[in-house]
């Protein structure tokens, strides 16, 4: 009942008596953000900022983005210590999705550190990340480097950042010499000697980063680059179930068969991966390669094309795409992807042509003749486009929308007969909606031989057109 005679008294205005009541839940409840909020702002009204303070700070431990909790510890700072103000303030702007704001507090907190380093540490690195986060690469790096200065609050998460950045500007040595500089100050973990293997890699040198790795799998991908197969092979057999059941572990054993020159091993390694990563470029690059190197050339370009699409170079993926298809003709899938990239790439023309290849190999592709349909219709030939969507009510014989929409075109072509045939056909097995009924007003106007609104303008427009061209 500590609650409602909580409230009860704040009601009454007996707030040294509701703070006490809200404490007796708060000992049953430390985790309630709303009980929480009710101790601090009671805390504030009473003039217990000691107390406001730990409340506040204690909801910040449960909900990092809460914005009151921020602002009211921003207000119990302000006068009284303008290190925690500015830390609140640009926490605040964070969380408000404000960078700019938030780097421009932080960078006053540490104005305000007096130099304390387990102050002026953690609003530096805050400060890094931040500038990281604007893409402010240089700031970041420099703010991250002063970090570095504080040896007791040099850590490996800023060890790791900077040299991602470093990495990312393309400084790989930089990136390569401040993971070791970690290494030997002490930083030491796996997490470390991963990403400075990762940068061995990138420069050439795999004996380093076989030699750093404490990570089976990343020693046998730098055993296979150096040429150690033998060695490769017996670290593969020695791998756990869990370590087996990794995906790297097969792009692992598809690069080694592949190595080996045993092919159709490759194949299956990689087949294996692509079940655990389905669109993971590296599943296209392993087949072109391995396709290549069997001499198929078709499922080689094929697999290039793939790559390069998944990786977003959709230029290059067409004119790959377009190779494939001068060495075989006859993939429908292969034409359905690449038809559909020269459509939204605005190539229209070819596009079709390419569809109108489909049919010929799958003759009730629907989406293939509903396009055909619509682009013969567009380029002013509505009797081809009537065949093709004729095709595609052959293949769904109950589809409302195409036969409204056949209706339709075999009015446009003035085949009054069929369209009032296929009204009926749609009236006798649609179900009843109000496009029903403005069917069944269409079908009396045509039996009738009344014009629906705008039909009679065109058939006038049509015999003048005609008499010009006659004459």
């Amino acid at each position: 009942m500590s609650i409602e005679t909580a409230e009860q008294y704040e009601e009454n205005g007996q707030y040294e008596e509701a703070y006490e009541e809200y404490k007796k839940s708060y000992m049953h409840n430390p985790n309630d953000l709303t009980l929480l909020a009710q101790l601090g702002h009671l805390s504030v009204m009473l003039n217990k900022k000691g107390d406001a303070e730990e409340y506040y700070n204690k909801m910040l431990l449960l909900d990092a983005t809460n914005p009151t909790a921020y602002e009211q510890l921003m207000d119990i700072y302000i006068d009284t210590d303008k290190y925690k103000y500015y830390v609140c303030r640009g926490n605040y702007h964070i969380v408000q999705q404000q960078i700019e704001h938030a780097a421009n507090d932080f960078q006053k907190a540490i104005n305000h550190a007096g130099g304390e380093a387990s102050l002026v540490a953690p609003a530096r690195f805050v400060l890094g990340t931040l500038y990281e986060g604007l893409d402010n690469s240089n700031k970041a790096i420099d703010e991250f480097l002063k970090v570095l200065d504080y040896e007791d609050y040099a850590n490996a998460e800023t060890y790791l950042r900077l040299a991602n950045l470093y990495a990312k500007d393309d400084v790989l040595g930089s990136a390569i010499e401040t993971l070791e500089r970690a290494i030997n100050s002490g930083v030491d973990d796996d997490e470390i000697r991963e990403a400075l293997a990762k940068f061995y890699f990138k420069d050439g040198v795999p004996a380093k980063a076989k030699e750093i790795s404490n990570n089976k799998l990343t020693k046998i991908k730098a055993m296979l680059a150096l040429g150690e197969l033998d060695e490769a092979k017996r670290a593969l057999a020695s791998l756990t179930d869990g370590e087996k059941a990794d995906s790297l572990t097969d792009s692992l054993k598809a690069e080694y068969y592949y190595t080996a020159k045993d092919y159709d091993n490759a194949l299956t390694s990689v087949e294996d991966y692509a079940k655990k990563e389905p669109n993971h470029p590296l599943v296209f690059q392993m087949r072109a390669l391995i396709y290549e190197a069997k001499g198929d050339e078709y499922m080689s370009t094929l697999n290039w094309a793939k790559y390069n699409l998944v990786r977003g170079n959709k230029d290059i993926a067409i004119n790959e795409f377009m190779n494939a298809y001068q060495l075989k003709n006859d993939d429908p899938d292969m034409i359905a992807t690449l038809a559909n990239l020269l459509e939204t790439s605005g190539e229209i023309h070819h596009s079709m042509e390419l569809y109108e290849r489909l049919v010929q190999l799958e003759p009730n592709n629907r989406s293939a003749l509903e396009k055909l349909s619509r682009y013969w219709e567009s380029q002013g030939d509505r009797r081809l486009a009537v065949q093709y969507l004729e095709k595609v009510l052959d293949t769904d014989k109950r589809n409302f929308s195409v036969m409204l929409e056949l209706a339709d075109l075999y009015l446009k072509n003035r085949e009054t007969g069929a369209a009032i045939d296929m009204y009926k056909k749609y009236l006798a097995t649609a179900p009843q909606s109000d496009e029903y009924d403005g069917v069944e007003q269409k079908l009396n106007r045509l039996e009738k031989s009344e014009p629906a609104p705008g039909e009679e303008s065109a058939s006038i427009l049509d015999k003048i057109v005609g008499f010009f061209v006659k004459n």
